[in-house]
């Protein structure tokens, strides 16, 4: 006996306006705003009659007010607007980067030029960057060393970012961040 496969069932969405629409608005008055209306207070018959007449939807926007307002729009073109709205907002916004070097206390002159090129390489590239010395077992007694090498690449690369925190002693990492300045 073959056994029989089961129809995938199509993936049903929430197609619940966001908003009340026409009849769906319960209020027994509501405040009509909207472009070739007169603003005011009118019962909800007259609201739909207005939204009707111009062939569009009366559409609740804020339903906490009293009366409720109420818009005569296109509903399709203002959720269209809406998204587009969204989509521009969520292109328009900048993702933090945090790049981290990372120090010893005893770091040799070599080893720190090598690696502020690369601090000084991500600033200019517009993340933030996290410097931290970390202390390993009894070197927490080269704390002084630790922050005079902090703020030596704070001062070297104060042209290319402005220091957000100053070096900070957190358990066995003493820590500094810097900001990339803004380009012109």
């Amino acid at each position: 006996m073959a056994l029989r496969r089961r129809k995938p069932q199509p993936v049903r969405r929430n197609l619940e306006p966001q908003h009340k629409l026409n009849d769906k608005i319960t209020a027994p008055e509501v405040r009509v705003v909207g472009e070739n209306v007169t603003v005011g207070v009118y019962p909800i018959r007259e609201a739909i009659r207005m939204a009707e007449d111009q062939e569009l939807d009366l559409v609740e926007i804020s339903p906490k007010a009293v009366p409720p307002v109420c818009k005569i729009i296109d509903y399709k073109k203002f959720l269209y607007d809406q998204k587009k709205k969204k989509k521009e907002l969520a292109q328009n916004t900048q993702k933090v980067v945090v790049k981290e070097i990372r120090f010893g206390p005893n770091t040799s002159d070599h080893d720190y030029e090598f690696k502020r090129k690369h601090a000084q390489k991500f600033l200019e590239d517009g993340a933030k960057l996290k410097a931290f010395v970390f202390f390993k077992g009894r070197t927490i007694i080269f704390k002084e060393q630790g922050q005079i090498l902090l703020l030596r690449l704070a001062q070297d690369l104060e042209e290319f970012g402005k220091v957000e925190q100053l070096p900070k002693l957190e358990g066995k990492r003493m820590t500094l961040w810097i900001a990339p300045k803004k380009k012109k």
